[in-house]
């Protein structure tokens, strides 16, 4: 198919005009940006210099009052009601623990236990063959890392044609 000169005159006096409005809106859209920069710029100035100390004044005029008496109050039950209680908690524990060591230590020693005053007999723990719950649960886990790892990377790494940018955007397009 063979164009006329008229037609290919056309063609070209299109293609400048096409290059003439890409070239103008390429510089509107850099002023653009230095507006918007400067937008950001004034946007920071106004925050610093009005909207932080009006927030701070408000902060200390309403909700500061509440909020040291909230601290007052907390640190009081952690003093006064959480540490003894978890004192009271840890002690015990730990005296639960050395008595079921002194009974252990009975238990190993062959003495059995008494209780009344009748001793009751030694009995063996069954043996344990196989994976227990605890296994199972930490190979699930695992594997659903494993898996997580898996998807993470392959996100990272897929090719996605929208994610990549022209290597010169302010070529104008081919008419």
């Amino acid at each position: 198919m063979s164009l006329s000169r008229k037609r290919k005159k056309e063609l070209r006096k299109l293609q400048d005009q096409a290059n003439r409005l890409w070239d103008a809106q390429q510089v509107l859209v850099g002023e653009a940006a230095t507006v918007a920069k400067e937008a950001r710029r004034q946007l920071g100035n106004y925050s610093r210099e009005q909207l932080v100390p009006q927030a701070k004044d408000t902060y200390g005029k309403y909700a500061a009052p509440y909020v040291d008496k909230g601290m007052a109050v907390s640190k009081q039950v952690v003093n006064d009601r959480v540490v003894p209680a978890a004192g009271a908690l840890v002690g015990s524990a730990l005296s639960v623990w050395d008595a079921a060591n002194d009974t252990r230590a009975k238990l190993a020693e062959g003495r059995g236990v008494s209780f009344a005053g009748a001793r009751l007999p030694v009995i063996e723990p069954p043996k344990k063959s196989g994976i227990g719950a605890g296994g199972v649960i930490a190979i699930i886990f695992g594997i659903a890392a494993a898996l997580g790892v898996a998807y993470a990377a392959w996100q990272t790494l897929r090719a996605d044609d929208e994610l990549w940018v022209a290597d010169d955007p302010l070529r104008a397009p081919d008419a």
